[in-house]
């Protein structure tokens, strides 16, 4: 019995660090890069996961202290301190102790003001992983590691691609960083439009893996879906993110966000939208949403932000599944896929489609996309190919493709709901199934 209740106590402790380090983590890495600049980047971000196995190991004999964001700051700071310390001591001598002791006393005062301070060093810090210097997807991959605190595996989900790839973008953007002494701040106005959008795409996609992660016993991940809108609140309060379209991309998560508590049932397997209990949606999210759609109304430009915002808008508003709009949803997706076409926006147009003409439609225009790049390995495409072959009254081929998705992977409640899609096939189609 006392195994048992020092076991759960443990494992409770466990979680109660990861969620604190999820939530402290990015803040620590941005006040010891603003300190120490960005070229020891990978030194703040080896030292901050330090400090984590150091919270796990010492905290269940030691207990939790009576401030621990401020504990993880300075362990983590220390960490940092003693590492250039050594560094610069071997390659300089004693000549840099003096600064170095400066630069302790700056971090001193980060560590007392770590609740007011870190709102600038993060912005600064989503400026710094989008530095132009940088690829798109190096910009992307290294603001979802430092600020999203993913991992290289949810990176390369979230891009489709191999985990070495993401790996060598993020060895390939801290070396960029240190080798051009690229400095902690806000971009000048003439930058800033090219680096907001990097902001902007790394934050969408953090929202994203938590809205629908890719693998893992949980289909919905609250802690990144709230990073992801804190920062994007961030963005939009100050001076160079208040424009339109970072007014629509937080209109969106925060719309996206009001239907969370209804994702999963109590089992936490998937519900889909037609299935939902609307009533558990956040309406006070709902409305934090459309405010800030107003906001984003301004001026001439249509991003893919306020079309995506449209369109979770329509889900929003409408009382009930039938009374959705899905004419306009179907319109809002042919304007996105002309402003922005990818495989992921032609494969959610097939189901607004489906919606309007029927799902031999969805299937057709699913058809025309089956050689794009990725679609092919993803669960999503051949998940929602056998549901529309369900509704279109062929069993058969939707256990074929139903089979494929289950083959491919997600989530756990992703992979039971299909489970129980194909086992309400029959046993024909099961053997048919496994026949191709």
């Amino acid at each position: 019995m006392d195994d048992t209740h020092g076991t759960a106590a443990h494992a409770e402790l466990n979680t109660l660090v990861d969620d604190l380090f999820r939530r402290q983590a990015a803040r620590i890495v941005s006040t010891l890069t603003r300190v120490f600049g960005p070229g020891y980047l990978s030194l703040a971000e080896d030292v901050t996961q330090e400090t984590l196995i150091a919270a796990l190991r010492q905290w269940p004999y030691s207990g939790v202290p009576d401030n621990p964001s401020a504990w993880l700051m300075t362990v983590a700071r220390n960490r940092a301190l003693d590492a250039i310390r050594r560094e610069r001591v071997q390659a300089r001598g004693y000549a840099d102790i003096a600064t170095l002791q400066a630069a302790w006393d700056e971090l001193e005062q980060a560590v007392d003001l770590l609740d007011h301070e870190p709102r600038d060093d993060q912005l600064r810090m989503m400026f710094t992983c989008c530095h132009p210097a940088l690829s798109r997807e190096a910009r992307v991959a290294l603001t979802l590691k430092t600020l999203g605190g993913l991992s290289v595996p949810e990176i390369a989900r979230a891009f489709l691609v191999k985990e070495e790839t993401i790996a060598r973008r993020l060895v390939r953007a801290r070396r960029a960083l240190r080798e051009r002494r690229v400095s902690f701040a806000v971009p000048a106005a003439a930058e800033l439009p090219f680096r907001l959008d990097s902001v902007m795409d790394a934050l969408y996609l953090l929202f994203n893996e938590g809205y629908s992660a890719h693998s893992g016993g949980a289909l919905v991940r609250h802690d990144l879906c709230a990073e992801a809108i804190r920062l994007a609140s961030l963005l939009a309060e100050h001076p160079v993110g208040n424009v339109p379209r970072v007014h629509a991309l937080l209109a969106l998560l925060l719309l996206q966000a009001s239907r969370l508590p209804a994702r999963t049932d109590d089992a936490g397997d998937l519900l889909l939208l037609e299935d939902q209990d609307r009533a558990l949606w956040d309406r006070r999210l709902t409305r934090a949403g459309l405010l800030e759609l107003a906001r984003a109304a301004s001026g001439e430009t249509l991003s893919v932000y306020h079309l995506q915002a449209e369109i979770a808008a329509c889900h929003s508003v409408a009382p009930n599944y039938p009374s959705t709009d899905w004419r306009r949803i179907l319109r809002c997706y042919d304007d996105l896929l002309a402003l922005a076409p990818s495989p992921v926006v032609a494969l959610n147009r097939a189901v607004a489609l489906a919606m309007v003409d029927g799902p031999e439609a969805g299937i057709a225009a699913l058809d025309a996309i089956r050689a794009s790049p990725g679609i092919a390995s993803y669960h999503l495409f051949h998940a929602t190919l056998g549901e529309l072959w369900r509704r279109a009254g062929d069993d058969r081929e939707a256990a074929v493709h139903l089979t494929r998705a289950l083959q491919i992977g997600g989530t756990d409640p992703e992979r039971r709901f299909l489970q129980a899609r194909l086992d309400g096939l029959g046993v024909e189609a099961g053997r048919a199934t496994r026949d191709a």
